[in-house]
């Protein structure tokens, strides 16, 4: 530039030409521009290490953990303020030293270990030491991690760590806590059970009580029977004549009561053996279902969980089975029943009086499969995401806890199955997959 300017000289008076004085002062204004932009960009770059390092001081004041950062020679660049606190030394005395001093002697060599395979595997390495403390060495878990610059080069290393006092302390926590919830989800499972049994009160008692009555009507039948032949045997071993006794007999109409006889007593063994049936099938309804799998008819399971429903349910509300007479599944056959006597206690409640559901039965991909659907409204599609969740139900307040699809969803995927809802059509359906045992039907 300077020498454009030498041959742009006026001869004679030795002056400049206005058009060198326009170029310099172009050169100058260009000069000028240029200062102004580095210096924006300088004021943005000092902003953003302002801002970086006020957000770094803010991390280094706030971590409860421990933390250390470490130059490439393995000296302290920074401490957090909780290192500095449990240390009992200020943060400005750690610049410098060597990271090493701040741990105990016999943990030295194991750290220096750790910085060099973090460095040269470029990935975070683990490892316990002990701090040295204000109130004596502290056991600290490490998190050793490689620091790198825009080249991959390592830099030096971030130490964090957390006192193990208080990570044992958290994961006894965390285990008491995982040991509550479990005790918690059993209690639900069996409130869920016993609630599910107090809707069949009304129809257990209906039950019993015919084939009792019917018992009861019996006995007293052959109470008066026997009376009859009472007296009429007491003639007889008075010493009473033919003629006497057959007019006895004929007053007593001892021919037909010893007909009538044979019907009480059958009648009354009938009742029995139905109070008998209705016995055992509350047990096996009843059963904990706890224990080991076993191999199970889920047909049979089915029918019965199914049958308790409908004989304490409302209205007049046809149920049918369809598909197999018999599938083999692998589970508790007690946590089966609750969650069929589930599902079709919801069906029943879809259908409303008049209405109808059906239980089929099948395998399908080593499943054993059990639908049971509806002709009542469906699930709307608002909630058809939302009817496992627990709490969730879209029955009127105080006629539904909202438990009973999400427990049996749970009992399903404990058995290794599944408990889904099936495509949208007439009504709803519910599917139960568990896993198939034996012989297909």
């Amino acid at each position: 530039m300077a020498r454009d300017i030498t041959r742009g000289l006026v001869s004679g008076e030795g002056e400049f030409s206005d058009a060198v004085w326009a170029d310099v002062l172009s050169a100058v204004d260009r000069t000028y521009v240029d200062l102004v932009d580095y210096q924006e960009q300088l004021e943005a770059k000092n902003a953003e290490l302002e801002t970086m390092r006020s957000f770094l001081g803010s991390i280094l004041a706030s971590v409860s953990d421990v933390l250390i950062v470490v130059a490439r020679g393995g000296r302290v660049e920074e401490v957090s303020a909780s290192t500095a606190l449990r240390t009992g030394a200020p943060r400005e005395g750690f610049a410098g030293r060597p990271v090493t001093e701040l741990f105990s002697e016999a943990d030295r060599p194991a750290l220096e270990a750790a910085m060099t395979r973090a460095g040269q595997g470029r990935c975070p390495v683990m490892l316990e030491a002990g701090l040295i403390a204000a109130e004596g060495e502290t056991p600290l878990e490490l998190s050793l991690s490689p620091r790198m610059d825009e080249r991959g080069r390592v830099t030096g290393h971030v130490l964090t760590g957390r006192p193990l006092g208080e990570l044992r302390q958290a994961y006894a926590e965390l285990a008491a806590s995982h040991d509550e919830l479990k005790a918690a989800q059993a209690l639900l499972v069996r409130n869920e059970k016993l609630a599910s049994l107090g809707r069949l009160l009304a129809g257990v008692a209906h039950e019993l009580n015919n084939p009792i009555s019917f018992v009861y009507a019996n006995a007293h039948a052959l109470e008066r029977y026997a009376g009859k032949f009472e007296t009429y045997f007491e003639r007889v071993q008075s010493g009473a004549d033919r003629a006497e006794l057959v007019r006895l007999r004929e007053e007593l109409r001892l021919d037909r009561e010893i007909r009538n006889l044979r019907d009480a007593v059958a009648g009354a063994r009938d009742g029995a053996e139905r109070v008998r049936d209705i016995v055992e099938d509350l047990r096996r309804l009843s059963s904990e279902g706890s224990g080991e799998r076993v191999a199970f008819d889920l047909v049979e399971t089915a029918r019965v969980a199914a049958s308790w429903v409908m004989r304490g349910s409302r209205g007049d509300v046809e149920i049918g089975f369809a598909g197999a007479d018999r599938v083999m599944a692998l589970g508790r056959p007690g946590h089966v029943q609750q969650v069929v006597m589930n599902l079709v206690q919801n069906a029943r409640d879809a259908a409303g009086p008049g209405g109808r559901m059906e239980l089929w039965f099948g395998a399908e991909a080593e499943a054993a499969v059990l639908k049971v659907s509806d002709d009542g409204p469906g699930v709307p599609d608002a909630v058809r995401t939302l009817i496992f969740d627990p709490f969730f139900t879209t029955k009127e307040v105080g006629q539904g806890t909202g438990l009973g699809l999400a427990i049996s969803a749970k009992i399903a995927a404990e058995h290794g199955g599944q408990l889904s809802l099936c495509p949208a059509g007439t009504g709803a359906c519910f599917r139960l997959d568990l896993p198939l045992a034996g012989d297909r039907p």
